[in-house]
């Protein structure tokens, strides 16, 4: 920020001697603009000596994916995205067969089981109680009266959610691949950690009279941010930044207007 270019110097009106029209040596006072030697960097030091950078809904270092970071006043936006509750999608990648400590692939192997027995059909019976356990859950912390026109305007915009603390909540599982012995979902929750979804997919294979161990979890949305709105490391410069701020700031305005008024 410092080696970008800066604004032009402030202008101020001073009163100079120049040599007056007649002549003869005699000098009068003329106005001219000149900057102001206060704005010169040499005087006022460096633009930026720090810069407060907040991080938003944090990933492990076994997942990766879109992760939101805030800069400056963007700081107190990323507290107001966090007050919206807003869902996270999640592509999570499954392997049958298999347990570990840890859930991931990583771990240290528990026990192997067989699979065979698994069909997409079954692995989808699995997911749709997972989503209508969760959606129970949904209607319970959000505290609306479903009976209510309150509900049904906010079910329509797609603004039902918990509005305070809550345990991890599935709003929407669907399976994308499914391919003996791995598979892929598709996952949509809000105050989830990775590691809660990593236990979801072990869990997932004990329903099936199996095991699964997780292979990777990849965050793809974060509310209005998408793995299209994400710099990669190649890109973290001044430029790229400055574009990447100035594209999400619409979307953003747009969402907290809606969500909190």
């Amino acid at each position: 920020l410092n080696a970008a270019p800066g604004r032009a110097p402030r202008q101020q009106i001073r009163f100079l001697p120049a040599p007056a029209p007649g002549g003869g040596g005699a000098v009068e006072l003329v106005p001219a603009r000149v900057p102001v030697l206060a704005d010169h960097p040499l005087v006022r030091g460096p633009r930026f000596r720090k810069l407060k950078i907040g991080a938003g809904h944090r990933l492990d270092v076994k997942a990766s994916g879109v992760f939101v970071l805030g800069i400056g006043h963007g700081n107190k936006l990323l507290t107001d995205l966090y007050n919206c509750h807003l869902t996270k999608v999640y592509t999570v990648g499954g392997l049958f067969g298999k347990a570990t400590d840890d859930f991931s692939d990583m771990g240290n192997l528990v026990e192997k089981t067989t699979f065979d027995h698994i069909t997409r059909e079954k692995l989808e019976r699995i997911l749709a109680v997972i989503q209508g356990t969760n959606h129970k859950a949904l209607l319970m912390y959000s505290n609306i009266d479903m009976k209510t026109q309150e509900a049904y305007e906010l079910a329509v915009k797609g603004l039902i959610r918990p509005m305070g603390k809550s345990p991890p909540i599935i709003t929407a599982v669907r399976c994308l691949q499914f391919a003996l012995p791995e598979f892929q979902l598709e996952i949509h929750c809000l105050h989830e950690t990775q590691q809660y979804l990593r236990k979801m997919v072990h869990e997932i294979g004990l329903e099936l009279k199996s095991s699964a161990v997780c292979t990777q979890v990849r965050r793809i949305r974060d509310g209005v941010f998408t793995v299209d709105d994400a710099l990669p490391r190649t890109r973290w410069n001044l430029q790229s930044i400055q574009e990447a701020i100035q594209n999400c700031q619409l979307k953003v305005e747009t969402e907290l207007e809606k969500t909190l008024g």
